[in-house]
């Protein structure tokens, strides 16, 4: 019988899990719906009963150690989901997600955000292998962060640390989710270079490829495409992201001096062109004690499973350290 681990992504829409082996094979997939009901009991059924019915198709081929989860607002710490907007059951209140699971399953059970996870699964995974100290930074409909520090993912004494995109990148600038105003992931997230194209395109009066599309149908990916193209508006929204993205993730580095930065997600498709600025701002901002030092990489965990393969190393993790 094979020891195997739940992974379970938790997304606005839909949750997804999958059951993973030691070496990363998804050996089955599944998905619930997240957004069907505000009663967490009624999701939580929901989900375990989906997850009851992958493993039991596994006609006992394996042995289930325990359930990793990745959350909006997931707190390792506490075991709860606290406050997360875009859940309908945790909007505005904390759900202690760990304790209701455990009435259900008596094993392991670990929550954690979604970017702290993406960090162990790229530990565990993926280029961070042999690497103890390094960023990673999730470049999506916001901006996460997970930060390792000497092979640990640096959680403070609430469970909340390394918030990279809620530090301030612009005084008095665009409102952020948190209610507060100029935090990074304003600016650089798929969402944030939106902004600032239609930003650019006011100041341009509209002479761009990209002026034919609304606000809800542009994505990254048509900027990106843009940019091939040598769209002005394109390129110039790229180089304005990764000045303001690499001089904070400068300010990073003088926390916890990490060996790599790795960017994931959306976003960081674009590849060299939001690396580039990035890399120039980043070199140019940091102290010269670092210069040179320190490499900015993609992620290569694969884009299909790296939420459920990051939640699921949380626990191969946890039973590491025993």
């Amino acid at each position: 019988m094979k020891d195997a681990v739940v992974g379970v992504d938790i997304g606005g829409t839909f949750t997804k899990f999958g059951i993973i082996d030691r070496m990363g094979n998804v050996l089955v997939e599944g998905s619930v719906a997240t957004d069907q009901t505000d009663d967490i009991n009624v999701y939580l059924a929901g989900l375990g009963d989906a997850i009851d019915s992958a493993v039991n198709g596994l006609g006992g081929a394996v042995s289930i150690k325990g359930i990793g989860i990745g959350a909006p607002n997931g707190n390792y710490k506490s075991g709860s989901i606290e406050f997360a907007p875009n859940l309908k059951w945790a909007h505005g209140k904390v759900v202690k997600l760990v304790e209701l699971l455990q009435k259900r399953y008596k094993m392991p059970i670990a929550v954690t955000n979604d970017a702290n996870a993406a960090a162990i699964g790229e530990m565990v995974y993926g280029a961070a292998k042999d690497i103890n100290d390094f960023i990673l930074i999730t470049l999506g409909t916001g901006l996460g962060s997970g930060i390792v520090v000497n092979g640990d993912l640096v959680y403070g004494y609430d469970g909340f640390a390394g918030e990279v995109g809620h530090v301030r990148a612009m005084d008095n600038g665009r409102v952020c989710g948190c209610g507060r105003r100029g935090c990074l992931e304003t600016y650089a997230s798929a969402p944030g270079i939106k902004r600032t194209v239609f930003e650019l395109l006011a100041k341009y009066n509209g002479n761009s490829e990209l002026s034919q599309y609304s606000f809800d149908q542009l994505d990254s990916e048509m900027i990106y495409k843009a940019a091939t193209r040598g769209d002005k508006v394109a390129l110039e929204a790229f180089q304005f992201t990764g000045d303001l993205l690499g001089m904070k993730l400068a300010d990073s580095v003088a926390h916890t001096a990490p060996q790599k930065i790795f960017l994931f997600g959306g976003l960081a498709k674009s590849g060299e062109y939001i690396l580039k600025p990035t890399r120039e701002s980043f070199e140019k901002n940091l102290l010269k004690i670092w210069q040179g030092k320190i490499a900015i990489e993609l992620s290569q965990l694969a884009e299909g499973n790296v939420a459920i393969l990051g939640a699921s190393a949380l626990i191969w993790q946890e039973m590491n350290k025993q």
